[in-house]
C-alpha cells in the first residue's frame, strides 16, 4: 500500500512529533524531491511550464487537502508551486504529513 492510500488523521495535540528515524524512514517512501527544511517541515518544489498549469495543480491539491482535512501551505508563482507540510498543533511532523505529501505527488501525476 502506498502512503497516498492512507487517510489523514486529525491531530488533537498532546502527541509528540515523529522521531528523526521515523521521519527518515517515511521520507524514503516519498517521491524524490521531498526534504525536511530548516524548520522541520516537509517541503517540495514542483515546476510547471506556465502559470496556468501551476494554478491547476494548486487547485487539485487544495481539493485533496479539503477532502483529507489536512492543509499544506501552498506557495504559487509562475511555473512553480512549493508545498510545505507540518502538523501545526504539535509544531512537528506526523504520519499524516507524509500521507498528504504522497497525495500531493499523486495529484501531480493526474495533473493535465
Amino acid at each position: 500500500m502506498s502512503l497516498a492510500d492512507n487517510k489523514c488523521v486529525p491531530c488533537r495535540g498532546g502527541v509528540p512529533p515523529l522521531e528523526s528515524a521515523k521521519v527518515q524512514e517515511l521520507l524514503g517512501q516519498l517521491e524524490q524531491g521531498w526534504e525536511v527544511n530548516k524548520d522541520g517541515h516537509l517541503e517540495r518544489l514542483y515546476t510547471f511550464k506556465n502559470f496556468a498549469d501551476a494554478m491547476a495543480y494548486v487547485n487539485k491539491v487544495g481539493t485533496v487537502a479539503e477532502d483529507e482535512g489536512h492543509h499544506p501551505d501552498l506557495y504559487l508563482a509562475w511555473g512553480k508551486c512549493k508545498v510545505e507540510l507540518w502538523t501545526h498543533k504539535i509544531n512537528g511532523l506526523t504520519e499524516s504529513d507524509f500521507y498528504m505529501a504522497a497525495k500531493a505527488d499523486r495529484a501531480l501525476a493526474s495533473n493535465g
